[in-house]
């Protein structure tokens, strides 16, 4: 087996924020590209990082984000959402709306194969930064852009987070009860992740194509018809039947019985989805309830979603006589599909995951040692595992500075007395 990751050789800049952009940059960090991600001293990401300081006030709904509860002095470098995205990067210092900044940043575009963004359309060139300026400066250089609504159109400058672009696409109008108005609808961010599974496909596509043609280009993501995508049944149901879809809760529009059903112990549940006539025998047979496969009036898919009100008791009282994790053995058994409802603490410890070694123990001095979800793939020849943690603030500024760019040491002490290069925001330098 060989130790060389599939992407090991490619270099990418990351310019990432909250979520979308972050997942993807992961993903890519996973098949062993390098990441730089680029940070600035003066202007704090605290979408992606989080806050700079987390007022005492703040702490009993913020502290949840942090190891034990607790921010800290650098609350920024111990955010949880961000221990998780920024594996595998590297981190960098550099105001890039300076002259000196942007002379850095577009040196690190010609030692690079691409840029990873995800900001609101126009937010690099409000930096002073263009793709002109970066093809220019690297014809073969790769941008991922994935604003919200994409880089054309009416909306290009709108911005938007998952929770927004979920309703604009309708995503947020499908999900949900009947019996229940949007207002009840919690956000889920598929946009988000989505979104990021795409942005790395593309560079991937960008990439084959710089190999066949030596040519780079820009890629142009919008999260929101990307998600369209994902969705695609009740866009085609309309287009084709002019059927407008309505929340379904956690029923289906072509497999019955289908949902959440109450077990054993506090707050336990299972799903179940039936999709054929030979399941639903199978899961009567499994209740001790073959009668309920004789009747006629849920003989037939079509009569089971008729009469999914009359179904559902008869399968809770059932449920509910057991643990999740016993229904789903005893209905995976006869063919059924079937999943327990699990809690954060029971996924962790989910026998299944834990066979197949998902979850990757981590040391970091500055945060302890945790269990965190590791590579959702595993390559048969290249083992991907999490090599290294998030980056500290400006972490690797000497690597980058000195090996990558190449700058003097005269260079270098000039960027860390312009505040280009440093390991502390401006801000935690003054007074509050």
């Amino acid at each position: 087996m060989t130790t060389r990751l599939p992407l090991e050789g490619i270099r990418i800049i990351d310019l990432t924020i909250v979520w979308a952009g972050p997942y993807a940059s992961l993903l890519l960090g996973d098949m062993g590209a390098e990441l730089i991600r680029v940070e600035s001293l003066q202007h704090p990401d605290i979408n992606t990082r989080g806050q700079v300081r987390v007022p005492p006030a703040a702490l009993a709904t913020a502290g949840s984000q942090f190891p034990d509860r607790t921010p800290g002095p650098r609350p920024f470098e111990r955010t949880a959402t961000f221990n998780y995205t920024g594996r595998h990067k590297l981190s960098v210092t550099m105001d890039i709306t300076r002259p000196k900044g942007r002379e850095m940043f577009l040196r690190l575009v010609r030692q690079s194969d691409a840029l990873l963004e995800n900001n609101a359309a126009g937010t690099l060139e409000k930096l002073g930064v263009t793709w002109e300026m970066m093809l220019e400066a690297n014809p073969r250089f790769i941008i991922i852009t994935m604003p919200g609504y994409g880089n054309s159109g009416p909306y290009t400058f709108y911005k938007g987070y998952g929770a927004n672009v979920e309703a604009v696409v309708g995503h947020t109008w499908l999900r949900g009860y009947a019996d229940m108005d949007p207002t009840t609808t919690t956000p889920v961010y598929h946009a988000d992740a989505a979104a990021g599974a795409t942005a790395a496909f593309a560079l991937l596509a960008a990439l084959n194509y710089r190999t066949r043609t030596g040519k780079g280009q820009v890629v142009d993501i919008s999260q929101a018809e990307n998600t369209i995508n994902q969705l695609p049944q009740p866009w085609m149901d309309y287009a084709m039947n002019r059927r407008v879809q309505g929340t379904l809760g956690n029923r289906h529009p072509g497999r019955a019985p289908q949902g959440v059903y109450p077990c054993a112990g506090e707050d336990s549940w299972v799903a179940i989805s039936v999709g054929s006539d030979a399941e639903w025998a199978a899961l009567c047979g499994a209740m001790g309830r073959p009668d309920l496969a004789g009747e006629a009036r849920f003989a037939d898919v079509v009569g089971r979603i008729r009469h999914h009100d009359a179904i559902d008791p008869h399968i809770a009282a059932w449920t509910e006589e057991h643990t999740h994790y016993e229904v789903m053995h005893t209905l995976q058994a006869v063919g059924v599909p079937a999943g327990p409802v699990l809690q954060q603490p029971e996924v962790f410890q989910d026998p299944h995951l834990r066979a197949r070694g998902f979850f990757e123990t981590v040391s970091v001095p500055h945060l302890g040692t945790h269990d965190y979800p590791g590579p959702s793939f595993k390559l048969s020849k290249t083992a991907a595992h999490i090599r290294r943690p998030a980056p500290r603030l400006g972490e690797h500024n000497a690597y980058v500075y000195r090996e990558i760019l190449g700058v003097t040491e005269d260079e270098y002490a000039e960027l860390v007395r312009e505040r280009h290069i440093g390991d502390t925001y401006d801000v935690l330098l003054s007074p509050e």
